[in-house]
């Protein structure tokens, strides 16, 4: 994981005069190029790096910005231990990262820091029993990016199309709660965006790649039409409707009922949340979306009758 590397690459900085980037380089199992990438973050970021050819020459930082122990409060360590812990790409370089951090720290201090950074947890895997499978892809997709190595899955799309997919991988995205994978895909000759759920039979080939120059940032796209429901809503879904449309958007009605405002995009997935609410949720306005429920219910009658 990018993340990790860094900061093990700023502690070992911090810990050695000089170290050149072909060690780094085989420490990590990465390239030199993706060394110098990282010290350029580093630079970025306001830790000056300096570089020196020669024999004894290396990679180091400056002296003057060099810190002692002490200056890591217990704020900052804690802080660390808890972003890394939300990372869910498990493995010895991440532990060794966490290890390295926890070392900052006054051994008097120790428990403190763990009983606080241990309070924030962040759990990736879905409630359903694909827990074991979606953390298999997350473990698979790591090995593939450490070495530089082609993936292939079966991917389903949400039109319900299937294909098998031969990609390069290049970075996971986590948005509104789904991971994807954003590749190049060798037989569309073009990046493409997938989501984890999705797949199926993934496998990390033998076959390595080199990394191409991609710009994976979002087309610029308008958002989705988006309108606000007035729903009348049965209180044993109160629990459901307060994640769904925020607890200042519920209003009391009585009879043991109350109306929530609700934002709503026109889509298959939005009508079959609704109807999934079955008679305990009625859309009282506006009167389109209220009418199209019912003709989608009146269609669902009529499939089981």
């Amino acid at each position: 994981m990018k993340l990790a590397r860094i900061v093990s690459i700023i502690m070992l900085l911090l810990q050695h005069k000089k170290i050149t980037a072909a060690k780094l380089a085989e420490m990590f199992e990465v390239t030199t190029r993706t060394i110098y990438r990282d010290i350029e973050v580093i630079n970025l970021a306001g830790i000056p790096v300096t570089t020196s050819p020669g024999v004894n020459g290396g990679i180091g930082i400056m002296e003057e910005y060099k810190v002692e122990k002490g200056l890591f409060t217990t704020a900052d360590i804690t802080s660390l231990l808890i972003g890394l812990g939300s990372i869910p790409l498990t493995g010895g370089d991440l532990l060794t990262t966490m290890a390295k951090i926890r070392g900052l720290a006054p051994k008097e201090q120790i428990r403190d820091i763990e009983m606080k950074a241990g309070r924030v947890i962040v759990d990736h895997t879905p409630w359903s029993g694909r827990g074991r499978a979606f953390q298999a892809h997350l473990a698979e997709i790591k090995a593939a990016f450490d070495g530089n190595y082609l993936i292939s899955f079966d991917y389903c799309d949400g039109c319900g199309r299937e294909s098998t997919r031969r990609v390069e991988p290049y970075h996971l995205l986590l948005k509104e709660s789904h991971w994807y994978l954003l590749a190049w895909c060798v037989s569309r000759e073009d990046t493409r965006m997938f989501r984890l759920s999705r797949m199926s039979g993934l496998r990390v080939l033998d076959e390595r790649f080199t990394p191409r120059e991609l710009d994976f940032r979002p087309p610029d796209e308008p958002p989705p039409r988006t309108v606000t429901l007035k729903l009348l809503v049965d209180e044993s879904l109160r629990g459901w409707m307060a994640d769904i449309c925020g607890r200042e958007n519920l209003r009391p009605h009585g009879d043991g009922k109350f109306l929530a405002f609700m934002p709503f995009i026109e889509s298959d997935h939005g009508y079959g949340m609704l109807l999934c609410f079955g008679d305990k949720c009625e859309c009282l306005e506006p009167e389109s979306i209220r009418l199209e429920v019912k003709r989608r219910a009146a269609d669902l009658f009529r499939l089981y009758q």
